[in-house]
């Protein structure tokens, strides 16, 4: 498992999308010279989860007109997700990661069933990573529950903030 510093290079992950497709992000780094704002969410069935994802859809030209492309990823089935991302109309990619892969390599806290408190079975937890150009952090968190996560506001604050301040 990976406990990132600022400007650690993340790694690479390829996992299948809501559009039918294997995602790379390395190859999607190299197709979009942007930053990446990877979100790991608990699942189609979070309420909270749901409410988060409209909010980044809502404000997805935003984060656009700033240079930043939103991933989601869930541990969450694939057709699950894909019922979600129709009846919500999400246009970022959405990932399933059933098998752990990037919710292992990122280390986010996944909830499993030696859990200390009874919640809606095996999932990952919330955590976020903003990530340049290069492929390099810049912003995370991370969640061990529900709760406490940032809005998609004040992670557009946070964006906002680091884009005017970064040193190269």
């Amino acid at each position: 498992m990976a406990t990132f510093q600022l400007k650690d290079t993340v790694p690479d992950f390829e996992l299948p999308s809501v559009a039918g497709e294997t995602f790379s992000f390395k190859q999607h780094q190299k197709e979009n010279d942007s930053w990446h704002l990877i979100v790991f969410f608990r699942g189609s069935w979070c309420p909270v989860c749901q409410e988060e994802l409209r909010e980044f859809q809502a404000g997805k030209e935003y984060f656009e007109k700033h240079s930043v492309h939103i991933i989601g990823i869930s541990s969450d089935s694939l057709d699950n997700l894909k019922e979600l991302v129709d009846k919500e109309d999400i246009t970022f990619p959405i990932l399933s990661d059933e098998k752990l892969e990037a919710i292992k390599a990122f280390d986010v806290f996944y909830h499993g069933e030696d859990a200390p408190y009874e919640d809606h079975g095996q999932h990952g937890e919330p955590a976020y990573f903003l990530v340049n150009e290069k492929g390099e952090i810049l912003y995370q968190q991370k969640q061990t529950g529900p709760f406490g996560r940032p809005h998609p506001n004040e992670l557009r604050k946070t964006i906002s903030y680091i884009q005017k301040n970064i040193k190269e």
